[in-house]
């Protein structure tokens, strides 16, 4: 896992829990695998541009502000 994974998972799931949505419920409305989701937020993967502003659209944030 590297830092900046790490960083942008750790945010996507502060702001999850912020908005009160479940990661069924995100992974549901950004389309993408609930699993995919997880891993995402533990860092394990790195994500492409468009589903980092997939999820914050759904977050309802900038995607800048799940970036350090």
């Amino acid at each position: 896992m590297n830092d900046l994974a790490i960083f942008v998972g750790l945010k996507i799931k502060q702001k999850r829990k912020e908005a009160r949505i479940s990661q069924d419920k995100l992974a549901l409305l950004a389309d993408i695998d609930r699993s995919y989701i997880g891993r995402i937020e533990r860092g394990e993967v790195n994500i492409t541009l468009e589903k980092l502003f997939e999820i914050a659209d759904v977050l309802d944030c900038d995607a800048k502000v799940l970036l350090p």
